[in-house]
């Protein structure tokens, strides 16, 4: 909100305050840090599998709720995946800099998330330790000591802790350990509860509709199937210009998609069923799994929606139907939000599977741009 000389935040109230007054008062009890790790690991997981770099993550801006649960705050220095250069790096030198990683300090390029893991190795050391690993009234010294991992465990610090520091706050981000490899570290994994981000009714919403609905889950999936039924799917035409297009030596995302040859995120295949057909056979698909809810569209489309959180929120994968002739159709698959390996995984076990009786034929096309050249396409054909 803003008024002409002011602009106001409204933010959630967290009543727990920063991490940091409880650690002014004395290093922790190592379950308690462990707990506190465990859910800031979580969070930074969360934030880079949606593409988002935090850059200043520290016990200041770690708050705590009525729970005692930890939530990450401030992102004012934070970067998206879509900001880094064509070396697949960033540049900008942020931070606060007992915290911040050595490769940043360099100035050569850094990992986004390789960096935000050497702050959670701080932030260890700093509940574990009650101080910094890395401290000198010189900033230039300091700087020396972050650039080179120098840092003293004290003597209380287990074996296992300090292995794992070694390997967090290793100065090579190339050998660094991942979070990946950190949720599966012995000590790590020590009582460790998954949080699952999800609404309070258990649903989470695929759409502004739904995400201010006042009915349940059960009233609102009625409400679409009725929805649906009056939904008549009409197929765009596909003319000839269409069918060019898909040629190869026409497809020019290369010039503009990075390099390197990644998973396909959408799909094409060919039928000779009707789109009445293609329509109730997705929704069968869905209704069978159990784990999407189906959305008709005039325009051809049809929208299946992933009812649980995936690792990039919820999958949901675009049908689209055109008709190049009364007899024949091409239907165009794609994901349109969620994790690229769940989707690939649910249309080589579900989709395709599923869809074998009416398909003519199948034809990948790779996130990269690259169309693959198939000799027996009935769209190569034509």
């Amino acid at each position: 909100m803003a008024s002409k000389s002011k602009i106001y935040f409204a933010m959630e109230f967290v009543r727990g305050g920063e991490l940091f007054s409880k650690v002014a008062r004395g290093r922790l009890r190592e379950e308690a840090a462990r707990q506190y790790f465990q859910q800031l690991i979580g969070a930074v997981d969360f934030c880079h599998s949606r593409g988002v770099y935090h850059r200043d993550l520290k016990p200041e801006n770690l708050l705590l709720d009525e729970k005692g649960d930890l939530k990450v705050t401030d992102f004012g220095l934070s970067a998206l995946a879509d900001t880094q250069r064509h070396d697949g790096l960033l540049h900008t030198t942020c931070g606060t800099p007992a915290y911040v990683a050595p490769e940043v300090i360099n100035k050569r390029g850094y990992d986004g998330a390789k960096a935000d893991v050497w702050s959670c190795g701080v932030i260890l050391f700093v509940l574990l330790a009650g101080f910094l690993p890395f401290h000198d009234s010189n900033l230039m010294e300091m700087y020396r000591k972050i650039s080179r991992g120098e840092f003293r465990c004290p003597n209380w610090f287990l074996p296992d802790v300090r292995r794992l520091l070694s390997r967090l706050l290793d100065p090579n981000p190339s050998t660094r350990i991942t979070i990946a490899k950190l949720v599966e570290h012995p000590w790590f994994r020590k009582g460790f509860k998954p949080v699952q981000a999800q609404m309070q009714d258990g649903r989470v919403p695929d759409d502004v509709d739904a995400a201010f609905s006042t009915g349940t889950a059960a009233q609102d999936e009625e409400e679409d199937k009725k929805k649906n039924k009056k939904v008549i799917v009409r197929p765009a035409s596909f003319n000839a210009f269409d069918i060019i297009s898909l040629s190869k030596g026409f497809d020019l995302s290369g010039l503009f998609d990075g390099c390197g040859r990644q998973l396909p995120a959408e799909a094409r295949f060919t039928t000779q069923k009707p789109a009445a057909t293609i329509v109730s056979r997705l929704e069968e698909i869905a209704e069978t799994s159990g784990s999407f809810r189906v959305k008709r569209k005039e325009d051809g489309t049809v929208k299946l929606q992933g009812r649980k959180e995936g690792r990039k929120g919820q999958l949901s994968i675009d049908a689209e139907i055109f008709e190049v002739t009364p007899s024949f159709h091409v239907v165009e698959v794609k994901k349109s939000a969620g994790d690229t390996l769940e989707y690939q995984e649910f249309c080589d076990r579900g989709l395709k599977p599923s869809l074998q009786d009416i398909v003519w034929t199948w034809q990948e096309i790779p996130m990269s741009g690259e169309l693959p050249r198939s000799t027996d396409s009935p769209v190569s054909a034509i």
